[in-house]
């Protein structure tokens, strides 16, 4: 994803990488250095941990808006599971659909790569402020999107209305449905449908997807799919994947088997950290951007997605 290399070793054996992969519930952006021990204060801060009853808290917005630097913004989601390293980012993935459990991952400032964050809802969209934000962008690769509320009335044409004008970029477009979110405020009211992100955009970034639809129900299928991501040939170190899966897959799916999908892309990847989700609802499809060419063209309707898995290296 990018060249900052020394950042990448450090980061995985450090102990504020073993912190951020334990905090509950929270995603967050930082673009500067945090010391390790401010960020074992925030795995300790009480708001933190309480996340999963007060998912719209906006004390934990402001705690963490007071902690870090100005120019650092903050995303966190909330999902019915997740998939994180055990420990530090050369663990193993786990995936976890019963109990809490949360991680947090810091994105550094790299050359050649811009990550900005966007968040829209009934208030704020409109096909102007999504072309200006999103579209318009000729250096756009990878765009990470969660819908929260998407269930509520309106909610299935707001997302159309996200999707489609991505669907005909050349961005690889990858998320899912999520429960809810937090950030900083941004007109739009609690409990409204809504859309969250990172876009990627930049000559260093580089992304690929697979989709592990329905038919893929046992961990030979789930590795022989997973390893067509190979084809893209984007390098390991510096790089991050994210699973995005329905929440009716998982152990339940696979015949009482545990961690399936995780160990199959760590299998193949066992390099690359992965995170990821289960949510209600999958976004993305058979993708590869890099350099100035996408592989794969597509619609908004082959975006939308029930009972799979978007498995992604970015």
């Amino acid at each position: 994803m990018g060249e900052n290399q020394d950042f990448a070793a450090s980061l995985q054996d450090s102990k504020a990488a073993y912190v951020l992969s334990n905090v509950a519930e929270v995603v967050e952006r930082i673009l500067t250095f945090v010391p390790t021990k401010s960020l074992l204060r925030i795995a300790n801060d009480k708001h933190i941990k309480q996340f999963k009853k007060s998912r719209h808290s906006p004390a934990t917005v402001e705690e963490l808006n007071l902690l870090f630097p100005n120019n650092c913004d903050i995303m966190g989601i909330a999902t019915p599971g997740i998939v994180t390293p055990s420990g530090p980012c050369s663990s193993p993935p786990q995936e976890y659909q019963e109990g809490e459990a949360g991680f947090a991952i810091m994105f550094p400032s790299m050359e050649g790569v811009n990550i900005k964050p966007f968040h829209f809802c009934k208030k704020s969209i409109s096909p102007a402020t999504l072309k200006e934000a999103l579209v318009d962008n000729p250096e756009l690769r990878v765009v990470l999107v969660f819908v929260y509320e998407a269930y509520k009335s309106g909610g299935a044409r707001f997302l159309r209305q996200i999707l489609e004008p991505l669907a005909k970029t050349k961005a690889l477009i990858a998320g899912g449905l999520v429960e809810s979110v937090f950030s900083p405020p941004r007109h739009c009211s609690q409990g409204a449908y809504g859309v969250v992100g990172l876009a990627l955009s930049g000559p260093k970034v580089q992304g690929a997807s697979v989709l592990l639809d329905q038919d893929i129900s046992n961990p030979k299928a789930a590795e022989t799919t997973i390893r067509r991501l190979k084809a893209a040939k984007i390098p390991e170190r510096n790089t991050l994947g994210f699973m995005f899966a329905c929440v009716g897959r998982g152990q339940n799916y696979y015949n009482n088997q545990p961690n399936v999908e995780a160990n199959a892309f760590h299998k193949v990847f066992p390099n690359t950290p992965l995170f990821g989700l289960f949510g209600n609802g999958e976004i993305g499809c058979d993708r590869i951007v890099k350099d100035d060419y996408t592989l794969c063209d597509t619609d908004t309707d082959t975006l939308q997605h029930e009972y799979t898995t978007v498995m992604t290296l970015v």
